[in-house]
């Protein structure tokens, strides 16, 4: 199993360019399950989720083709509507395939999946909204089984904002009979993303990106292109590391409009940002101000960037507190981040972070996605060496980080 070795201490500077959105990328591949041509798409990262879920695509019968970030899917074969548990057991994102399912073949069966240990993160939403589209819904012996003939159009109101949920009934919506209204959906670019390139290949959807999608059903999708966004997460995660080491960084092929939350706690914390179309460019001071955050649904401070923030208040001048409102079990990192000198205190949902001069080299060990990059920002700012293991969650999620961090002057390792 893989590490990361890195040598604290440098000062990040240079230019590296954002991969597409692995968040984006996901829902988007399982949208070409709702035709029968072929779509291309571009931008999609080289991640191990990707690979994950290309697998399970070609397992039911889609026929692939991959060049660099391109790939074209070709569903017209699709044979076998099963997603089995042993090929969705490491990643959540497999439940995107239940709405597609249902929708084109007028049946699914896929196992309730796994991912990262960071909360209870359940599907009953995406069970309900079939439901009341039609579909006859069972869940025994750990998968979810959907028989749906035909779904119909329905209003559909979640008991809580969920990012796959909303994705996953606006792609089963698409085919439905009639008109579907989704209500307290979730607002996130990626929702946005999916739903322009559900356009693309003839969907009728509109208010995507608010919290009431409408979407007229229709009696089939056809080919199209479409170009993944950049990913806001990735993003983020440079900046961070840019700022926790005092470097000055410009980042290209990325969008600063969806970051507003993220950039403006950067610039609380005393960092200079520039946005311009495509790029963004910050210059750090030599130590950052701590400052305190509560995640929340977007446009809000996302879940994802709470332990990138925490490493930047583990080394930042003062206290903050730090309040979890997603996910009951994301603080996980804070106990390797004590491995290596910081000050933390949990106490349920929030953390107390007490900066810190100096945080010292160690061998930590990686819990989950986002867990791993606040280790790694971490190590780049710790004196000595800091060796984090089990960063296969990294490659999760970050397309070729120790070559981008290295581009910016960063001295990391990956160990066989």
């Amino acid at each position: 199993m893989d590490k990361l070795l890195i040598e604290g201490g440098s000062r990040l500077t240079g230019e590296i360019a954002i991969s597409g959105a692995k968040n984006a990328a996901l829902p988007i591949l399982c949208a070409a399950l709702l035709c029968a041509e072929p779509v291309t798409f571009t931008n999609v990262p080289q991640l191990r989720d990707v690979g994950t879920l290309l697998a399970l695509l070609a397992r039911m019968g889609v026929k692939i083709e991959r060049e660099g970030d391109t790939v074209t899917l070709d569903a017209s074969g699709l044979t076998e509507p099963v997603a089995p548990y042993e090929m969705v057991k490491t990643m959540r994102a497999s439940i995107l395939v239940l709405g597609p399912l249902s929708a084109r073949c007028g049946q699914a069966s896929v196992s309730l999946p796994g991912g990262c240990a960071i909360g209870a993160r359940p599907v009953d939403q995406h069970i309900k909204g079939l439901q009341a589209m039609g579909a006859k819904v069972d869940v025994e012996h750990g998968y979810v089984r959907v028989n749906a003939p035909r779904l119909k159009g329905a209003r559909l109101v979640t008991d809580m904002v969920t990012v796959t949920g909303t994705e996953n009934l606006m792609m089963a919506a698409c085919l439905a009979d009639g008109e579907t209204i989704i209500e307290n959906a979730a607002c996130e670019p990626e929702v946005l993303d999916l739903a322009n390139c559900l356009a693309a290949m003839g969907a009728k959807i509109s208010g995507a990106g608010t919290e009431m999608i409408r979407i007229e059903g229709v009696p089939r999708l056809h080919g199209a292109q479409h170009r993944i966004m950049p990913d806001r997460i990735e993003t983020g995660t440079y900046l961070c590391a840019a700022a926790a080491t005092g470097g000055q960084v410009r980042l290209t092929g990325t969008q600063a409009s969806s970051l507003d939350a993220v950039i403006g706690k950067l610039t609380e914390a005393g960092c200079a940002i520039r946005c311009e179309p495509d790029n963004i460019r910050i210059e750090a001071p030599r130590r950052l101000t701590a400052v305190s955050l509560r995640t929340a649904p977007y446009p809000a401070f996302p879940t994802d960037m709470q332990a990138q923030f925490m490493a930047l208040d583990c080394v930042a001048n003062g206290t903050a507190t730090i309040r979890e409102t997603i996910f009951e079990n994301r603080f996980m990192h804070a106990v390797e981040l004590q491995r290596l000198g910081a000050d933390i205190h949990i106490d349920g949902n929030m953390a107390v972070v007490r900066g810190v001069e100096r945080l010292q080299g160690a061998t930590v060990m990686a819990t989950d996605l986002r867990a791993s990059a606040s280790l790694v920002i971490a190590g780049l700012v710790a004196e000595g060496t800091t060796t984090i293991e089990r960063i296969y969650h990294l490659d999760r999620g970050y397309e070729s980080l120790d070559e981008k961090l290295a581009a910016l002057g960063a001295r990391v390792w990956r160990v066989k």
